[in-house]
């Protein structure tokens, strides 16, 4: 039976640790993914990556449906941009950063390499909001979040406002 998971909240420096690479597919990442698939659902959220959760591996979970039952399962995602990308605006929110949302640019065409909870790789080229979410997730992975996009001065509001309403 999947559990809920605690997101962490920004400023929290667990936030910024960067995922390892997953080498063990065994029943243990197959009850995370659905732990964070629970998480993310219970939270309205459409992606939670491994870091927003406080284990550090390289783990997206995803649904981007309207009807919430197409979840997606990402290991070890890697993208590269491909050429004649446009940069693509987008309102994007994060479970971790609760109440701020933010209009970002992020390339248009990537190709997304993944492995699926049995190892097996797989490449996509994902379009629309799919590639936003990959890039927003990988960025959790890698330990940056949406608030490294804007100006300093904005940063610390949120921050601020974080600390306050979450202490």
């Amino acid at each position: 039976m999947a559990k809920k998971l605690d997101i962490l909240i920004f400023p929290d420096p667990r936030l910024r640790k960067k995922a390892e690479k997953i080498t063990k597919f065994d029943k243990s990442l197959e009850n995370l993914s659905n732990d964070m698939l629970k998480t993310m659902y219970e939270a309205n959220g459409i992606g939670l990556a491994a870091t927003q959760v406080d284990h550090h591996v390289r783990l997206i979970v995803m649904d981007l449906s309207e009807e919430r039952n197409d979840p997606k399962i990402f290991i070890n995602p890697t993208f590269e941009v491909l050429k004649g990308y446009k940069m693509y605006e987008f309102e994007e929110g994060c479970l971790s950063i609760p109440g701020f949302n933010e209009t970002l640019a992020r390339p248009d065409k990537i190709e997304l390499t993944w492995q699926d909870l049995r190892g097996k790789t797989h490449v996509d080229k994902p379009e629309g909001l799919l590639t936003v979410c990959i890039q927003h997730e990988i960025d959790h992975l890698d330990g940056k979040l949406m608030v490294d996009y804007i100006s300093a001065l904005k940063r610390d509001r949120v921050r601020s406002k974080l600390l306050k309403d979450f202490k």
